[in-house]
């Protein structure tokens, strides 16, 4: 009994090797290998092509206008809301008026007690006027002395002053009853354009400080239809960019839909970002159907020179590199002008290259010439990077 268990001990460990020696046999035999760098081969072509800048941007209205309230107080109600038109002088918005109200009554009060405090006065003004011409008339008799005269002229003067004084406290009383008017008149908010309603800031009952700045309580669009992209080109690509340049964009909202534009105006004014220079541009866009909306992302691109009939190379075929020995790439290298790239295209013995000079360059395709360049040219490009790395099984695939 003790002989059978060995027995099936044994063999159990023996097979138990042999699956483990096939199982490391199979792994190296199916490892993954990496190729040597591979190529695609692409033409060379003839048509359109177009340089472009591209950048991104934030839609906005044309023009839009900030309302805030030049006093403080209780929104006490309001009369529009989002998305709402407004009309020029249309009130949107009343703030509790009472304590302005009892200001104007005050100041009205206060120009009452001033005008009155003038009449006084004007009428001591014309006594005293009185006072001197009778004076006056018994000096000439000599019934009184001349220090009677001196004094009754200097009373007239005095007065005369007061009644100057009274009535430039009438100017300020009246002055300060306009001011409590103005600001009894700023507490009903009003649309100051035609537009509509972007933002609304406030609710009913809350309390708007206007002691500092102006609080902001709407913003109005005045046209909708008409829209401005504001974006940032780098100061590298600045020189490339002019006014009136066709802009062509797209926004997330709308895959697949491209919108145009035209570039209105280059702002001169300098924008530095972590040490990159950069300068404001503004497109101006039509949006007669509304599908744009205030805030949106656009990826812009601004046309900067369109060549109709060109020969013309993907981007990529430039930037290839053959896997050659370095001494040979050198050698190529060397024979280059200034300028001048290199592109490869394949032949029988493998890969020849020739020497082109790029012209316009456009987002996807640059603008080439050169010795044997013609249409339908092959030329080599690298793989996708799917291709680059492939795995391949030998024997038995286990996948």
């Amino acid at each position: 009994m003790r002989l059978i268990l060995s027995r099936i001990a044994g063999s159990g460990l023996f097979w138990l090797m042999v699956l483990a020696a096939a199982g490391g046999a199979l792994y190296v035999y199916n490892r993954p290998q990496e190729l040597p760098p591979a190529y695609s081969t692409v033409e060379v072509s003839r048509g359109e092509l177009v340089a472009t800048v591209s950048a991104t941007g934030t839609l906005s209205p044309l023009i839009t206008v900030l309302v805030g309230s030049q006093v403080s107080g209780t929104i006490q109600s309001l009369s529009a809301d989002f998305n709402q038109p407004v009309k020029a002088g249309e009130v949107i918005a009343q703030i509790d008026p009472s304590l302005f109200k009892a200001g104007v009554a005050e100041a009205l009060a206060n120009v009452k007690s001033a005008e009155a405090a003038r009449d006084k006065t004007e009428i001591e003004v014309n006594e005293s006027r009185r006072n001197l011409k009778r004076v006056a008339s018994l000096e000439s008799r000599k019934l009184v002395s001349d220090s009677d005269v001196d004094a009754a002229r200097s009373l007239l003067q005095a007065n005369e002053a007061e009644y100057r004084v009274k009535v430039a406290a009438v100017a300020q009383a009246q002055a300060a009853l306009d001011h409590e008017r103005i600001n009894l008149d700023n507490t009903t908010i009003r649309a100051p354009i035609d537009g509509v309603v972007i933002s609304r800031s406030v609710d009913v009952g809350q309390t708007v400080a206007a002691s500092l700045q102006a609080p902001t309580l709407f913003t109005i669009a005045q046209d909708l239809t008409r829209m401005q992209i504001e974006t940032d080109v780098d100061e590298s690509f600045i020189g490339m960019v002019a006014e009136g340049d066709a802009v062509s964009f797209t926004v997330f909202a709308y895959a697949g839909r491209s919108f145009s534009g035209t570039l209105a105006q280059v702002r001169l004014e300098p924008i530095v970002e972590a040490g990159v220079v950069k300068y404001n541009c503004i497109v101006h866009v039509d949006n007669a159907d509304l599908a744009l909306k205030p805030g949106m992302t656009a990826t812009v691109s601004i046309e900067v020179e369109r060549r109709p009939d060109v020969l013309k190379v993907p981007n990529a075929a430039l930037r290839f590199v053959p896997s050659l020995p370095e001494e040979e790439l050198d050698r190529v290298r060397a024979q280059l002008q200034p300028g001048e790239s290199i592109l490869w295209t394949p032949t029988a013995d493998g890969l020849e290259a020739r020497r082109v000079t790029s012209g316009l360059v456009g987002e996807r395709y640059t603008e080439v010439e050169g010795e044997g360049i013609v249409a339908g040219l092959p030329v080599a490009v690298p793989q996708r990077k799917g291709e680059v790395l492939r795995r391949r099984y030998g024997g038995i695939s286990l996948f």
